[in-house]
Order: C-alpha cells, then structure tokens, then sequence
C-alpha cells in the first residue's frame, strides 16, 4: 500500500476495533444484567422476530450503500437519490410488517407478538434516516465518528432497557432498547456529519449503480433469511425458552468473531475498492487481513468453547445452564465465519456481484439440506451441521479469490496454519487447566482467562508471528501518540 492509504488504513482499523470492542463490550455487559432480569422465554420472543426484522433491514440497504462505496466518484445526485430512496423503501417495509404482524402470531401461537411486531417496526423507518450518512463516513474510512456514535447509544438504549427490565416491564424492555438504540444513532449521525441531502433525485443514478447493488440487495435478502431461518425453524418447532437459550447461545458464541468481522470487514472493503485495479496489492491485502483475524479469532473461540460452563454458570446464573452445549458448538461455527467474510469483501471490492450472488445461493442450499437432515435430533445436532456447511463456505468464498487474485485456500491455511497451532496448544492448556480442583467457578473461570491470555501471547513472542508482532509494535506506538496528544492538552 501506498503511505498515505496505509496510515489512514491503520488510523481507521484503530477506531473501528475501538467501536467494535467497546461496542460489543457495552453489548455484553448490558446483556448480562438483562439476562438475570429476565427469562430464557422473553428472549425467545424476540429471536421469534428477527428473521423479520432482518428482511426488513435488508430490503432498506438494498445494496446500494455497498454500491455507492464501491463506485469511485459518487456525487452528490448518487447519494440524494440513494436517500429517499432509502426512506420510501424503509416506510413501505415497516407498513408491511405492521401489516403482517397479526399472521406472524398466528404462526408461532403467540398472540404477544402482534404489539411486538409493530413496535419494532418504527426501528426501520427511523434506520432509513441513517444510512447514507453511515455509509459516507465508512466510505471516507471516518471510523472515529462511528465509533462515538455506537458507544453513546448503546449505553443509553441499555440503560433505558435495564431500567425497564428491573421495573418488571418483561420482554418490552428489550423492544424498548431496540427502538431507542436506532433513534440515538440515527440522531447523532446527523449531529456528527455535516452532509445534508438537495432537494434532488435521480432514476438514472439508480439505475447505474442497480446492476451491482440489485445483486447484492438479493445476496443481503438471502444472508437475512438463512442467518436467522434457525431462529424460525427453532422458535416454530421447540418452545419458546428452547429460543430463549438458542439465542443468549448464539449472542456470546457470536461476540468475538463478529466484533472481529465487523471491525475488519468495514475497512477492509473501501480499502480494496480503493486498490480493485491491482490484484497483487489485494493480494497482499487479503493475506494481512485473515493473518490478524486468526491470530485474534481462533485463540478468542476456542478459549471461549473451553470456558462456556464456568462463564455461563457465573454471569448468567443456573437458569440459562441450558444454553452451555450449544455456546460450545457455536464457538467453533465462529471460528471460520470472519475468514469467509473478508474473501467475499475481495468479489464486492472488485465489482463481482454475480459470483457473491451464485456462493450466496449455493451455501443457502447447504443450509436447507442441514436443516432437512438434522432437525429431527435436536437444536445440537443443528447447530453441528452448520458446522459442516461453515467448513464447505469457507472452502467456496476462497476459491475464487485463488482465480482472481492468485491466493488459493492452500496458500491461505499455509499461511494461517502457525497462528492456529498456537491457538490450539493454548486452548489445550487452558482446557487441562479447567481439570484442577477449583473452590468455586469464579476462581476456575479467572485462572483459565489468565492463563489462557499469558500462554497465548508468549507462544506468539516466543515463535515471533508477523502479525503478532505488527499489532505489537502498531499499538505502543498508537499509545506513544495518544500520550503526546494528551500532552498538548
């Protein structure tokens, strides 16, 4: 990379894992509090809902925002029209699920949901609001924004859920949340960026940018669907806490590969579409990109699979123990999810949306198959195809960034392999260690966390990672900057 696309590379990679830690740190621990508030049911009736929700959210990025990102001079007719376009499609897909909200009841047998429903709806008309101005700061690789935005408004729609929650208002604390979450950071959006939309709109602008957003808006829709088909499947077929300790699972099992993916993915994409013209600077890219993805990923997972009962029984409290085998299983789908996620940011970069549309539809067939065969046995057995079928993705999302930019999945696991060795014999240890006689959780979920962080990085020091030790290196002297500019005040 070239100087000046490294450093503003590195500054937005900074702020990007300052939002996605501390976002999901703050998500964690309001988690956390909600859970021993309320119960594994109320949790239900909310994932009850998201595949709804989501369908919703895709159709109103509708691709486009990826498309005006990738499209190298956007002007400001591009990105009015994209706007109220945003708006009209945001209205029209909340009128709907209000619509439909009494069919959704009638489906799962919970007449609640109706008022459910429609009450989460507003959060798509007020996101409509929001999204351009996100994606021109991501588009400018202005993460530090972001990043002020999504702390401030989680911790106030948290706040506001507790508060809810401890005054027993049940499962419309977490709806509440929700609500107030997307309308503080469509808000502060608008306080922090200073575009404002013309009073102009184009269908040609459209139309141009439709060939590649129309492929992704149908990618989106489909990710949508079969990301949360599980919650439908599960919430249809077992019972509501069944739901309930699928979805607390899934959310811990979740947080440290898709704080990763997100922090990653979101630089990572305007940054190979800076470069799309150069495929052995992609190249380079790609292989920097999964290198500090495995080098963070696999210990966080494996060390999360490894501790799940101590951390579940102690944060979470006995009545969630049912949740720990499938926060197990979950911890190793995690393992390879931001892996393909940064190979298919290689196609969109690049301006390949027919081949992200056709591994869309393939891994989606894949997962209609997992469900058809393992249902029958259960939610674990469920959750262990998903498994499989994360290991057949990975294998499809690289294969065509070995044609395009010359980096075949033999090459990428040559390159990976030290960093999940390591990952391995520290998650090893730290599972002997679980083995000791222990006075209570408390103390064996500390000594394992403890032992798992120094043995992990002095297995790096010790074998000298490269991208271990650029980390190292990039962060004291991140530090040694923000202790000067403290300094000069």
């Amino acid at each position: 990379m070239g100087d000046s696309l490294k450093s503003k590379t590195l500054h937005a990679l900074f702020w990007s894992f300052i939002e996605s830690v501390g976002l999901q740190g703050v998500h964690f621990v309001i988690g956390i509090i909600l859970a021993r508030l309320l119960f594994p049911e109320q949790y239900g009736l909310i994932g009850m809902l998201m595949i709804f929700m989501a369908v919703a959210q895709a159709f109103l990025s509708s691709g486009f925002g990826s498309a005006l990102i990738q499209k190298k001079e956007a002007t400001q007719e591009d990105v009015c029209s994209i706007f109220y376009f945003n708006i009209v499609v945001g209205v029209v897909a909340a009128g709907l699920l209000w619509l439909i909200a009494p069919w959704i009841a009638a489906f799962y047998n919970q007449p609640i949901l109706t008022p459910l429903t429609r009450a989460l709806s507003l959060t798509i008309v007020i996101n409509s609001f929001s999204l351009i101005q996100q994606t021109l700061l991501t588009k400018q690789l202005n993460f530090k924004a972001q990043t002020k935005v999504s702390l401030v408004s989680s911790v106030v729609s948290g706040i506001i859920g507790v508060i809810m929650a401890a005054k027993g208002f049940g499962v419309w604390s977490l709806v509440v949340q929700q609500i107030s979450s997307t309308f503080f950071r469509t808000l502060l959006l608008w306080t922090l960026n200073a575009w404002r939309p013309s009073l102009i709109f184009s269908l040609k602008s459209l139309r141009e940018m439709f060939k590649f957003g129309s492929r992704l808006l149908v990618s989106g829709l489909l990710n949508q669907i079969f990301n949360n088909i599980y919650l439908l499947v599960i919430g249809k077929l077992f019972s509501a806490a069944d739901l309930g300790f699928f979805t607390r699972a899934k959310s811990l099992g979740e947080l440290p590969s898709l704080t990763l993916s997100d922090m990653v993915g979101r630089v990572t994409f305007p940054v190979f579409s800076t470069i799309q013209d150069d495929p052995a600077r992609l190249k380079r890219g790609l292989k920097k990109a999964l290198t500090i993805l495995v080098l963070v990923n696999f210990p966080m997972m494996i060390g999360l699979a490894v501790i799940a009962r101590p951390l579940v029984l102690v944060l979470l409290t006995e009545k969630w123990a049912e949740s720990i085998p499938y926060l197990q299983l979950l911890c190793f789908l995690g393992l390879l999810y931001p892996m393909q996620l940064i190979n298919l940011n290689i196609l969109t970069a690049l301006g390949r949306s027919d081949l992200f549309l056709r591994l869309e539809i393939i891994k989606k067939i894949l997962i209609v198959i997992n469900i058809a065969v393992t249902w029958r046995w259960g939610i674990s057995a469920m959750i262990s195809g998903m498994i499989v079928t994360s290991v057949i993705s990975y294998y499809l999302n690289s294969y065509y960034s070995g044609i395009l930019i010359d980096y075949s999945i033999r090459e990428q696991l040559v390159d990976l392999s030290p960093y999940i060795i390591m990952a391995a014999l520290m998650g090893v240890i730290v599972f002997v260690t679980g083995l000791l006689p222990f006075p209570n959780h408390w103390s064996m979920l500390l000594v394992q966390i403890v032992i798992g962080i120094v043995i992990y990085v002095c297995l790096c020091r010790l074998f000298c990672l490269t991208a271990f030790m650029e980390i190292w290196q990039a962060s004291w002297n991140r530090m040694a900057l923000l202790r000067v500019e403290v300094m000069k005040g």
